[in-house]
């Protein structure tokens, strides 16, 4: 739905988890390699970080954009995870899943990536990392020109 996450056994076909964001308007998702653990962007700037099995609310909500995040992304092999907005930016941050249960998981923002500039109110509307590469592609509007654009 709009305002939350519903995870659903379909196997059984039923419902299993509701998550609560607490936002207005998600606009995107990914989950963790390991799947425990959830990132949620949404439109009103905020990324909420969910770990399944601590609670329905999110562990840790973050605000680094000015402007509607579009997508957000984990890297499958290394621990980072990305976020775009309209305000032209990526923010990669790290983020250290631990196997313990005793131990939360770590997030530490690394670096904001001016990535595209800004064209009628829309920025970066895509990114994603590389299967097996600390690399992140972006995808957005810059002077007029679609561009595909890839940090190393």
């Amino acid at each position: 739905t709009q305002q939350a996450v519903r995870l659903y056994d379909l196997v059984q076909q039923k419902l299993v988890l509701k998550l609560l964001p607490g936002v207005k308007w998600i606009s995107s998702m990914d989950v963790h390699p390991q799947g425990d653990n959830l990132i949620v962007g949404s439109y009103d700037k905020k990324l909420c970080w969910f770990d399944m099995d601590l609670s329905l609310k999110p562990y840790k909500s973050l605000r680094y954009h000015q402007a509607a995040i579009r997508n957000v992304a984990f890297h499958r092999r290394h621990p980072l995870f990305a976020s775009c907005s309209d305000d032209g930016t990526v923010n990669v941050f790290h983020g250290m899943v631990y196997s313990s249960l005793d131990q939360n998981a770590l997030i530490v923002p690394l670096k904001a990536i001016k990535a595209h500039d800004v064209t009628d109110n829309l920025g970066v509307l895509f990114c994603d990392f590389h299967p097996t590469q600390p690399w992140l592609f972006t995808a957005g509007c810059s002077q007029g020109n679609h561009e595909i654009r890839l940090f190393v």
